[in-house]
């Protein structure tokens, strides 16, 4: 690991220090900037980059928490060693608390001061080199989404920008997942705008059993990403003109768990991903994937189910060139209020059904 080998030396004890610098500078071929005040030390660092910092704990003019505090301010990703009149447990949990790299003692053994140094640079420089790399990968990511975005400087940028970028790089996740279920639609005519259709209907229901607005927008995404998980059914299943084998049910049967999977990574969506796994449980517990019942699927699921059922019966399908009328829909989820579907969002349903 490469590293400039630059070291800051903070040390109100002129003989100790002089003693020191030679040392790291003769026999450790280190660069070495000294100072004897915190004030100074500060602000040298403040102006110029370091590998490492070596401080005597309590200088002349300020106390030692304070002075790595402060130099914690002025750099948080320095790797402070400190020199120690004398050790003690207290003093060794104080500093591993303000997030002191190491230590040493009198007398001065340097054997294990150059130990000490060359993995604190080593530390260092992998600290640096993961901020680097962590901008790097952020800014391609953006130049593939075509997304204007303020690029990372630096990991200490203010909350207001982290927060910008965390919801642009939410906007493209979600542009994209959502091309990909537009896409998953569209590979049968049949089954095209069918998840937008289903968030109509699933929407208009919500929001006359009153869900909040945030409720009703993770309802909406849901909805649009419900079938999600047919990317891994074949096509010749999907669009099979006959009655599916009990094997290729069973294929159809999983795309809710695959849904889930493939949307499980993007934790922003921890909500929607649940919705989308629950969206074909049955009220009386025979749906799947996991056999959930009752007020154990969510309220959202239960919803999305019968708009999922509704929009499939009144549209042509592979399987079933003539849809049912409105009426004959209405009467079959009537049918199945309390088994396949929640009875209160059946309530509901035929309060709203003329609306869609």
């Amino acid at each position: 690991m490469a590293y400039n080998k630059s070291i800051l030396l903070i040390n109100d004890d002129e003989d100790i220090s002089r003693y020191l610098r030679e040392e790291l500078i003769i026999n450790g071929g280190y660069a070495v900037s000294f100072e004897s005040t915190a004030l100074t030390g500060i602000e040298t660092l403040k102006r110029d980059a370091f590998d490492l910092i070596i401080a005597k704990f309590g200088v002349i003019d300020s106390d030692g928490p304070n002075l790595v505090k402060g130099l914690k301010k002025a750099d948080p990703d320095c790797v402070i060693v400190v020199f120690l009149e004398k050790e003690t447990h207290d003093l060794v949990q104080e500093m591993a608390n303000l997030g002191v790299y190491d230590f040493f003692v009198k007398p001065l053994d340097f054997e294990k001061i150059f130990f000490l140094i060359k993995k604190g640079m080593e530390m260092h420089s992998l600290v640096i080199g993961q901020h680097k790399l962590t901008q790097s990968l952020q800014e391609q990511n953006m130049a593939l989404q075509k997304q204007n975005v303020i690029l990372v400087k630096r990991l200490e940028e203010s909350t207001k920008n982290l927060t910008r970028l965390y919801e642009d790089l939410r906007s493209t996740y979600m542009r994209t997942i959502r091309v990909l279920a537009q896409a998953i639609d569209a590979r049968d005519h049949y089954t095209h705008s069918h998840s937008q259709n289903v968030a109509k209907f699933a929407v208009t229901i919500a929001e006359d059993m009153h869900l909040s607005a945030k409720e009703i927008e993770m309802l909406r995404e849901a909805c649009e990403l419900h079938d999600l998980g047919k990317i891994g059914i074949s096509d010749s299943i999907l669009m099979k003109p006959s009655s599916l084998t009990s094997d290729e049910w069973e294929q159809i049967k999983r795309h809710p768990l695959i849904g889930a999977q493939i949307l499980e990574p993007l934790t922003f969506l921890n909500a929607v991903t649940e919705l989308v796994r629950q969206h074909h449980e049955h009220f009386d517990g025979t749906g799947y994937p996991d056999g959930k019942k009752d007020e154990d699927i969510l309220l959202g699921a239960r919803i999305i189910h019968l708009a999922d059922a509704y929009e499939a019966m009144t549209s042509a399908r592979s399987y079933r060139q003539n849809p049912l009328s409105k009426e004959e829909a209405v009467q079959e989820i009537k049918k199945n209020s309390g088994t396949q579907f929640d009875p209160d969002v059946v309530e509901t349903f035929l309060r709203v059904v003329n609306r869609f």
